[in-house]
C-alpha cells in the first residue's frame, strides 16, 4: 500500500501540472472502488483547480465548488498524460484539463477512493486524523502525553492516525529501527529520551523516503512512472534472515497487530 511519502511524491508529481488549470470534464468508467464514487464529483467540471493538498494519506484536489478526495488504496496510481492513449482495464477515472493534459486514476485492486467534500465543510475520512509527522505539532511531548499509561505495542501506537498520520508499516519498522526501540515495547513505558529520539527518526524516515521518490516494493510508482528508490535503503524491512547492517545479528521478524514486523534484537533489545 502506498505509504505517507508515496503520496507525498504523488502530489509533487501531480501538482504543477493541476494548478490553475480548469476541470473540462471527469470521465467515471468504474463507480465501484472502495466507495461508490459520489455523482458529487462531476461539480468539478468546469472550476479552476486552486490548490493540490495532501492529508494524510489522502489527496485533496480544491476548487471553489469543492474538493476531491483521492486515495490510492493498496494498488491505486495517479499518472499526467499528454495525447493521452485510450484508457485500459483498470483505468478508472480522468480528470481531463482544458490545457489538453489528463490526470488519470488506475487502481486493479480497486480498494482506493474518489470522495467529494463540499467547500468549508470537512469529511470523516480525515475529521479525527492527528498531526502530520513532518509538521512542528508533532513532537515528543505529544506523543508522550497520548502514550502514558498505555500498554499497547509502540509499533502498533505510532501507526495509529490518532495519534500520529502517514507513519505505515514499512517506515514505522524503519523509524523503531534507527531509534533503537524494540517494536513490542509498551508505549507507555518509553522514556522522554526515546521519544525525542523516535520522533526524530520518524520525520528523518519519512524525509528522506520521500526525497528519494518513496518505496518500491511491489505497485507504486511516482506520477512520472519511474520508481522510488528507497527500498535499496531498508536497515529492516524485508530483511528477515539477512544480517543487520550495524552489528551483524540476523534480522527478526514477526507479527504486531497482524501486520509483518522487522526488527533487529541486539540494535533494540527490549
Amino acid at each position: 500500500m502506498p505509504e505517507l511519502p508515496e503520496v507525498e511524491v504523488s502530489r509533487m508529481g501531480i501538482s504543477p501540472h493541476l494548478m490553475h488549470q480548469k476541470i473540462d470534464r471527469i470521465t467515471v468508467r468504474q463507480r465501484q472502488l472502495r466507495w461508490l464514487i459520489p455523482d458529487e464529483l462531476h461539480q468539478l467540471e468546469g472550476q479552476v483547480i486552486t490548490s493540490v493538498r495532501r492529508r494524510a494519506k489522502y489527496l485533496l484536489i480544491d476548487t471553489d465548488a469543492g474538493t476531491a478526495i483521492i486515495h490510492l488504496g493498496m494498488s491505486g496510481s495517479l499518472r499526467v498524460l499528454e495525447n493521452a492513449p485510450a484508457a485500459e482495464k483498470h483505468d478508472h477515472v480522468d480528470l481531463i484539463l482544458s490545457n489538453g493534459k489528463v490526470l488519470r486514476y488506475n487502481d486493479p485492486r480497486r480498494f482506493g477512493a474518489w470522495l467529494w467534500c463540499p467547500p468549508g465543510e470537512s469529511h470523516q475520512v480525515i475529521d479525527n486524523c492527528g498531526p502530520e509527522p513532518l509538521s512542528d505539532d508533532f513532537d515528543a511531548d505529544w506523543m508522550a502525553q497520548r502514550a502514558r499509561n498505555k500498554s499497547v505495542a509502540v509499533k502498533t501506537f505510532i501507526m495509529n492516525n490518532a495519534h500520529v498520520v502517514g507513519v505505515g508499516n514499512i517506515y514505522a519498522s524503519e523509524s523503531l529501527f534507527s531509534a533503537q526501540i524494540h517494536p513490542k515495547k509498551p508505549a507507555g513505558q518509553l522514556s522522554a529520551k526515546q521519544w525525542r529520539r523516535l520522533v526524530s527518526e520518524i520525520k528523518l524516515v519519512l524525509t528522506r523516503a520521500i526525497e528519494q521518490g518513496g518505496t518500491t516494493l511491489k505497485d507504486f510508482s511516482q506520477a512520472d512512472g519511474k520508481p522510488g528508490y528507497f527500498a535499496q535503503e531498508l536497515l529492516v524491512y524485508g530483511r528477515a534472515g539477512e544480517p543487520c547492517k550495524v552489528c551483524g545479528q540476523v534480522i527478526s521478524e514477526m507479527k504486531i497487530g497482524q501486520r509483518n514486523t522487522f526488527f533487529c534484537e541486539k540494535c533494540q533489545a527490549i
